[in-house]
């Protein structure tokens, strides 16, 4: 904390006085409540589960209401709370194909097996506002259809039937933990899914746009977009089996891009991967995308020089908790760095006025 003055501690404690008033807000209005939040605003809540890499609705919804809607504030409340958390030990890997599907799309199959399911999107709204949202009271809910409780293959798989797209081989270590090493380059594709799943979701989406316009020459299709819940089970020692505990609801993508082949391979269709915490599908699409162009290393391709290329520059300014913290430290008090610089220009500027004076006579 910078105290630079004197009664500093006194102004920060009025500052954040300010602050619970204006979050507040007019105290005539009633109070916004977590659970309004938790159910309501659920798409603000999934983003700041995925991004906190902590699914957990309530407090996250607890997160945005102290942050005043700030979605970044609330994902560094949501990062610095878990770090606090004991660890107990670690899941085993969820298993998509098992899905509680509550949305199911393909852009590659009109007949896709399994059917394709709308869920809630947005997709096929007008962007129109409705202003009987803003009346007294809304027209009742449609009814829901119930999520599909049988699982529903992969689309993939189907390709997979001919040789038609690469097979993922199978892992042969357990990935490094991105939330307890710090990351290293070159990262392996796990540790690069962790840190763009983790990643801001503006930041992906503009990386994924520039592959799209060119810059990366990752032109895809959406084999499929997923959305449900899954079982999340860990192992016990004592009983020597995994037992569920719990479900969460994730967002998983696979998109199908141009082809490969060598001299000992036949062409095939390779693949992107996305997968996040909740209903986040354009962050789940942009991560596949930008995942698609890590790859251009291990698939053979040439680097075209594409932002969305650049293993490092991707990897070290897609976490926003660590680009606020870097961006927003200019606005506290530097004012001895300051003074150095202001000393030196002067200094420059009486140099520089003494050579012309000289010069002159």
């Amino acid at each position: 904390m910078y105290v630079a003055v004197k009664g500093g501690e006194r102004a920060i404690d009025n500052a954040h006085a300010f602050l619970a008033e204006e979050r507040r807000g007019a105290p005539d209005i009633a109070e916004l409540t977590v659970p309004q939040i938790r159910e309501q605003l659920r798409l603000a809540v999934n983003r700041v589960m995925a991004e906190g890499s902590l699914y957990d609705p309530d407090l996250a919804a607890l997160a945005i209401k102290q942050a005043r809607g700030d979605l970044i504030e609330a994902i560094f409340l949501i990062r610095a709370y878990r770090t606090t958390l004991p660890r107990h030990g670690a899941s085993q890997p969820i298993d998509t194909g098992k899905m509680s599907i509550t949305r199911r799309v393909s852009a590659t199959f009109k007949d896709a097996p399994g059917g394709q399911i709308l869920g809630p999107t947005f997709d096929y709204t007008h962007r129109l506002l409705d202003f009987t949202l803003a009346a007294n009271g809304e027209a009742p809910a449609a009814p829901v259809a119930p999520a599909s409780p049988d699982p529903v293959p992969h689309i993939t798989k189907f390709l997979n039937r001919d040789g038609l797209i690469e097979t993922a081989p199978p892992a042969e270590d357990t990935p490094a933990d991105l939330t307890r090493e710090p990351l290293s380059l070159p990262a392996s594709r796990p540790l690069r899914l962790q840190a763009l799943a983790r990643g801001d979701e503006g930041f992906v989406l503009s990386l994924a746009y520039s592959t799209q316009r060119g810059y990366g020459r990752t032109h895809a299709f959406v084999g499929e977009l997923r959305i449900g819940t899954v079982a999340v089970e860990m192992q016990v020692p004592e009983l020597g089996f995994a037992v569920e505990i719990g479900e969460i609801e994730v967002t998983e993508c696979e998109t199908v891009n141009q082809f490969k082949g060598s001299k000992t391979e036949p062409p095939q269709f390779t693949r992107g991967y996305g997968l996040s915490f909740g209903q986040t599908e354009r962050k789940s699409i942009a991560m596949a995308l930008v995942d698609r162009a890590l790859r251009w290393k291990e698939l053979g391709e040439d680097n075209s020089g594409a932002p969305a290329q650049d293993e490092e520059f991707v990897l070290a300014h897609c976490d926003n908790i660590q680009a606020t913290g870097f961006l927003e430290h200019i606005k506290l008090p530097h004012y001895v760095d300051f003074q150095s610089e202001l000393e030196l220009i002067r200094h420059l500027r009486a140099e520089a006025q003494a050579a012309r004076q000289e010069a002159a006579e």
